[in-house]
């Protein structure tokens, strides 16, 4: 009795697990709507004021993202974008500066950080 309530309660213990981790593995939903307000026009010299790791903003092909929050996350080491925060940083988004493209789920994710549009206003 003891050997099979043993058993399940470890296989109980083990699926949990396995769902926790799979659960945190899934890519974002991609359909989320920007937040409100990120339609708004913002000027290179705006972002140009956002340019370190505590407080980062790029623009990405007309996109304004705020990714200060997401720096400490990023997979590879945060010194590799730091040189992009203030910045138009397309090509170096589109390529990670050495021909590679980023994944599916990493333009899924960048979408969650969007504040703006590339425009001419400046704050």
């Amino acid at each position: 009795m003891m050997r099979k309530l043993f058993f399940y309660g470890t296989a109980l213990f083990w699926i949990g697990v396995l769902a926790a981790w799979t659960a945190g593995s899934r890519a974002p939903d991609n359909s989320a709507r920007p937040a409100a307000g990120a339609d708004r026009p913002i000027g290179l010299a705006e972002i140009a004021r956002h340019a370190t790791a505590g407080d980062c903003w790029m623009a990405i092909d007309g996109i304004v993202y705020d990714i200060t929050a997401y720096l400490p996350d990023h997979p590879s080491n945060p010194r590799i974008i730091l040189p992009w925060c203030g910045k138009e940083a397309s090509e170096a988004y589109r390529t990670k500066t050495r021909g590679r493209p980023h994944s599916a789920e990493a333009d899924g994710l960048l979408r969650t950080y969007r504040i703006g549009v590339l425009g001419n206003a400046s704050r």
